[in-house]
């Protein structure tokens, strides 16, 4: 028997019978029956405004893959790099392609020089790294005018490469110039987590050699964080797109979106409530805080998933690893108390409030070594490739122009009254 909804107008009688596919109804049927009605979603919460074939999501069952691969396999036996070819290609690569890939990637991540001497240098000494990243990604449309012919598919693909190459070195000299530091160029001698590491730590040392359990940690959650489905930034990423805008002027948007404390900087959030906390003796007292509706609990719970998030359970095992190098994280302890206690508590259990990839991510990157300012900047990296592949699926797909409905509410047609009668 086929899947369908039948909608009935209870003002004329008329019905009309909508099949449902892959778990949606069209909202071009719904519209014969009744033309001019919208569906009041804010937040979107239960509209799909788009078909995708990249990432498939069950929040209900913890279930995450990319281009069909569990994010638990595609974590323990892939690169990065390999991940990137699997989400913008479609298929993982044979070593010939993995190696034509790596080696374009590896060759296109030097900037213009006006980029960072120019463009760079002409901010505030504390301007924050990811309004650096976000304008100077916005600025690149600037410098690769070909950007443009988006349905040329051999530039297509070349602003691709770019823009992954480019991030991680626009994203290091944005956190050097906040500090004071000199621009390190990139080493291609270097696999892409090492490179960027040496290109943020690297002082005075001949070639900068990279601990390789930091290096491989950082590679998994560039894997984890390489793509969400339809979150905020993404969204973004297909509305700018759907005008047929540049790349660059599309990611710069996407990123301006992951900017913001509720996308990008949550795991930042993490890291201020952990310090607040202070030590294990003051949990308890937060914890009621929380359920008197007082704080909030940053790193619970999740837009999309109602059970523990996969992300997360890889984390906490890339984060035992990094803490064998670098020492156990201070606020670990806090973090662990808190887990401990919602997973087993009524109040976090009923609401579906278990830790999600922002938990643990922060403190990894703390115990790392990056300040803060820079977590967005560590999301807006691997991001860039599940920005690219919504934008080139979206473009292949003929998309039309994003233009969502609204239902007014404000007031009727008024009279010009002149001011001297106000």
């Amino acid at each position: 028997m086929p899947e369908t909804i039948t909608i009935t107008d209870n003002r004329t009688g008329d019905s009309i019978e909508i099949p449902i596919l892959h778990g949606g109804i069209s909202a071009a049927e719904w519209s014969k029956l009744l033309p001019g009605i919208w569906f009041y979603d804010p937040g979107f919460m239960a509209t799909a405004a788009c078909e995708s074939s990249i990432t498939y999501l069950d929040g209900d069952a913890g279930i995450l893959r990319y281009r069909g691969y569990p994010i638990e396999q595609r974590a323990e036996e892939s690169t990065f790099l390999e991940v990137a070819y699997l989400i913008l290609h479609g298929e993982l690569p044979n070593q010939a392609e993995f190696d034509a890939w790596k080696r374009e990637i590896t060759y296109h991540t030097f900037i213009h020089e006006n980029v960072r001497k120019r463009f760079l240098d002409g901010f505030h000494y504390d301007a924050h790294p990811m309004g650096m990243l976000v304008s100077a990604v916005a600025a690149l449309s600037t410098f690769y005018l070909d950007a443009k012919g988006i349905f040329d598919l051999e530039s297509r693909q070349k602003q691709i490469i770019r823009l992954i190459a480019k991030m991680p070195t626009l994203a290091a000299a944005a956190h050097r110039f906040s500090v004071g530091m000199p621009f390190v160029y990139p080493d291609n001698s270097l696999d892409f987590c090492s490179n960027f590491l040496s290109m943020m730590w690297k002082v005075a040392e001949p070639r900068f050699e990279a601990n390789p359990v930091l290096a491989h940690a950082l590679d998994v959650l560039f894997i984890l964080h390489a793509d969400h489905e339809q979150n905020c930034s993404t969204t973004a990423m297909r509305v700018v797109g759907s005008s047929h805008a540049d790349p660059y002027s599309a990611t710069a948007a996407a990123a301006a979106a992951l900017y913001g404390p509720r996308h990008g900087g949550a795991n930042e959030q993490v890291i201020r409530m952990l310090q607040e906390i202070g030590s294990i003796e003051n949990v308890p007292d937060f914890i009621a805080e929380v359920k008197g509706g007082g704080d909030r609990m940053w790193g619970f719970g999740h837009r999309v998933y109602k059970s523990y998030d996969p992300r997360a359970k890889i984390i906490k095992r890339t984060a035992d690893a990094v803490f064998e190098v670098t020492g156990k994280n201070p606020l670990l302890d806090i973090a662990l108390k808190l887990e401990e206690i919602a997973l087993n508590d009524e109040y976090f259990i009923s609401r579906k409030l278990y830790p999600n990839v922002d938990f643990y991510s922060g403190l990894i990157y703390q115990a790392m070594g990056f300040p803060l300012e820079m977590f967005p900047v560590l999301f807006a990296i691997p991001r860039t490739v599940g920005w690219l592949a919504h934008w080139q699926e979206m473009l292949d797909q003929d998309s039309r122009i994003a233009r969502p409905r609204q239902l007014y509410i404000g007031l009727d047609s008024r009279d010009y009254v002149p001011m001297s009668a106000r």
